[in-house]
């Protein structure tokens, strides 16, 4: 499967992010403890929006590249010279598709932002009908030939604009029904970020009930408190939050898992997960 992260809250440099903890995410694309794979080395993504003072029409910047993380000196460029408040960072491990630029997440469209660790069962055998499902419009924008992009057009379909978690509950719920139909007992497996530029929302879900790892970083209020030794905390927002596959590093008091069955919101100032179920589309 994949690895990936996403961070929103006061802007700081990708670098101190994606490189400086313990158990970055390039490290995991190299060793991760909780993935299905200990290698995530079949590309990787990054998208970033703009600082609130910077210039620019909403639209994240995406960059992909399909070789591995670990060795690019084009990512590691970008990680010390960007600062931003929302970003996402992911690193791929195939599950059968094609290791192509257009397969890399995260995906785009307009201002929205999304990238999946997990798989539909069968997608092949599926394909075609949850095409058919993706708003005409919107078709010729998927670019490659992953399920996750599948995923994204079909939560766009579905009202993203309006209603993030009813549109990606409609998403997963038009999934199910179509992989019952065909005989396909257990079809989706799902960990998703979603981003508007303002706020990220994540979603972990699988039909089984056994969900790939998400986790959400505790309030820097209370992490400074235990840790106050930790350097990137000392300036951050209140509702500055990290969620990732998994934890960057051990320090006690600092990584929440998202519970089964969930998802969650940053910046937030309510509580710090919600019930997630899919929904008739």
């Amino acid at each position: 499967m994949c690895r990936w992260l996403a961070y929103a809250g006061s802007p700081v440099l990708m670098d101190d992010v994606l490189y400086k903890p313990a158990h970055s995410l390039i490290d995991q694309s190299l060793h991760s403890k909780l993935g299905v794979e200990t290698t995530n080395g079949d590309g990787f993504g990054v998208g970033w929006y703009a600082c609130a003072s910077d210039e620019g029409d909403g639209e994240p910047a995406v960059v992909r590249e399909t070789g591995p993380a670990w060795s690019d000196r084009n990512l590691r460029e970008i990680a010390r010279h960007v600062r931003s408040p929302l970003f996402f960072a992911h690193v791929r491990a195939s599950t059968g598709t094609a290791t192509q630029q257009s397969n890399c997440h995260p995906f785009r469209s307009g201002r929205w932002m999304w990238m999946h660790n997990g798989a539909i069962t069968d997608f092949p055998r599926l394909r075609r009908e949850l095409c058919l499902a993706v708003d005409p419009a919107l078709f010729s924008s998927i670019e490659g030939s992953t399920d996750s992009e599948v995923m994204f057009y079909l939560a766009v379909t579905f009202g993203l604009d309006q209603d993030v978690p009813g549109a990606v509950a409609r998403m997963a719920g038009f999934v199910e029904r179509l992989g019952r139909e065909h005989g396909v007992e257990y079809p989706l497996q799902m960990t998703v970020a979603v981003s508007d530029g303002r706020r990220v929302w994540a979603f972990r879900y699988s039909s089984r009930g056994q969900s790939r790892s998400l986790f959400y970083s505790s309030r820097p209020e209370t992490v400074r408190m235990l840790h106050p030794n930790l350097a990137l905390l000392r300036d951050l927002s209140d509702d500055t939050r990290l969620i990732v596959s998994e934890p960057l590093g051990d320090p006690p008091g600092v990584w929440n898992e998202l519970p089964e069955g969930t998802f969650a919101m940053a910046p937030s100032s309510g509580s710090d997960y919600a019930p997630f179920r899919p929904a008739s589309a």
